[in-house]
């Protein structure tokens, strides 16, 4: 129980806004607009602080800002500290369960801004030694938010959420790169039979088989990689629609390089402000990047999910590690569920790309309104595809083996080899005795041996591993 003398602390506070007043709990460090947008948007329930990285990106614009707004005369040293002193906290983590809008909202950002704009200014206000809620000695739109607009402090936010992003995936992409390259050099004197259209071809060697897996996804890692220069290029200092009004041009010109320098990133100011400002493409590019990797390592998911399939009544080629039960009623039964997973990432990024199709075709004249949800679809989509190529990687790939007994067995009984023939026999004779061979009851070896069409020391240099594949095994 409370002595005589105690007060209890109070469990809220009130703001006030043009539109009146609103009660919120004491202890929290954001303001009346969060509360308004966490009000009017209860839409996913996952909200803007689940995205690391652009909670970390939003204090760094925010700090930036308040080095060039003091380096310009219109915050005070004092104040420009306890907003830089704040805005590293949030970038540090210390914050995220305060950014408490949803991710999807109306309003082209704003409830995002304005929910970090509060949170600084609150955590600042501590620093200097005032109350939450004391904004007459530091406010979060005339000081936090000075010389800035949503319009060009979110999307500057977001593509170094992006780039972040980015190099997590591009991180976990090319180690399963490496991976799939070293099942291929693990399985380079493995032969085997490749296939076209589901039906038998012509010899190969697994490795060969799994540097392709390899290269292919080499090729989309480069292709993301460039995607970095893109996301460089940011818009701050462009205010509402890129005429730079609020914004004094030392501020301009100060801004960007002070973002550099605190993210470490070679981030560069767009040469034409009102164009940045109203142009989403770069996440129409950055999200077909994204897709194009996700459905081509779908695909190399397909590929394990045959090759593996049986293991008696399929191809059976290789094993996958087994990884848990796979079904509550046959026992003994094991699917190639980490595949799966990949398969279904892949599905729900491509429903994304759409997603970002759609909202950057929606925009009008200076401002694209549409980018919380750009924002959403792509972080969600770079975090669930890196996640997607680490658990492959590990709980798959590092652990598949190949059954070398059964596929010695069926190049052995293959007629895939005659292909490795025809410049010796002709198309036609190649032909007639793969025909002969299928229908009947001898081998390619015999029939060919037994007519003298070729001596056996032509046939076995013809249908030797480093013929048919084009490497030599066994070394």
């Amino acid at each position: 129980m409370l002595g005589n003398n105690a007060r209890a602390l109070p469990i809220t506070r009130q703001e006030r806004d043009a539109m009146g007043e609103v009660e919120l709990p004491a202890g929290a460090y954001y303001g009346i607009s969060t509360e308004r947008a966490r009000q009017n948007f209860p839409i996913s329930g996952r909200t803007v602080g689940d995205f690391r990285h652009l909670v970390w990106a939003f204090g760094a614009v925010k700090a930036a800002a308040a080095r060039a707004n003091e380096s310009t005369g219109l915050l005070t040293s004092r104040q420009s500290a306890a907003i830089q002193a704040a805005a590293a906290e949030v970038m540090d983590g210390a914050f995220d369960d305060q950014f408490v809008v949803d991710r999807i909202q109306g309003g082209a950002g704003t409830s995002t801004n304005m929910n970090a704009n509060e949170v600084i200014a609150n955590r600042a206000l501590e620093l200097l030694g005032h109350e939450k809620g004391e904004y007459q000695h530091l406010d979060p739109i005339d000081h936090v938010n000075r010389s800035q607009s949503t319009n060009d402090a979110y999307p500057t936010a977001v593509k170094i959420a992006m780039r972040r992003a980015l190099d997590d995936l591009l991180e976990e992409h090319s180690m399963l790169v490496t991976a799939f390259a070293l099942k291929s050099s693990q399985f380079a004197d493995i032969l085997k039979i490749g296939r076209t259209q589901l039906q038998d071809a012509v010899p190969m060697t697994l490795g060969q088989e799994f540097g392709a897996f390899s290269e292919t996804l080499r090729e989309d890692n480069d292709r993301m990689r460039e995607m970095r220069l893109h996301l460089a290029e940011v818009n701050l200092g462009a205010t509402a629609i890129g005429t730079g009004i609020t914004a004094s041009p030392a501020y301009r010109e100060r801004v960007v390089p002070e973002l550099a320098k605190i993210t470490g990133l070679p981030l560069v100011a767009a040469v034409n402000l009102v164009e940045a400002t109203s142009d989403t493409g770069v996440f129409l590019l950055l999200s077909g990047m994204i897709k194009r990797a996700a459905v081509k390592l779908s695909k190399i998911c397909n590929d394990l999910r045959l090759l593996s399939s049986g293991p008696q009544a399929g191809f059976g080629e290789i094993q996958l590690p087994a990884v848990q039960a796979g079904s509550s009623i046959m026992p003994g039964k094991v699917n190639p569920v980490i595949p799966e997973m990949v398969n279904q990432v892949a599905f729900r990024i491509v429903g994304s790309d759409m997603t970002v199709t759609m909202a950057v075709e929606a925009g009008q004249l200076q401002l694209n309104a549409f980018e919380p949800v750009m924002a959403d679809a792509l972080l969600e989509s770079m975090e669930w595809l890196s996640h997607a190529c680490k658990t492959l990687r590990e709980r798959c790939v590092v652990g598949i083996e190949a059954n070398e007994d059964l596929l010695k067995q069926r190049v052995a009984g293959s007629l895939a080899v005659i292909t490795g023939l025809t410049p010796l026999l002709g198309y036609a004779m190649s032909a007639e005795l793969a025909k002969e061979a299928m229908h009947g009851r001898r081998s390619l070896t015999e029939l060919i041996l037994e007519r003298g069409l070729l001596a056996e020391s032509e046939l076995t240099a013809a249908i030797s591993p480093l013929n048919l594949t084009g490497v030599a095994t066994g070394q």
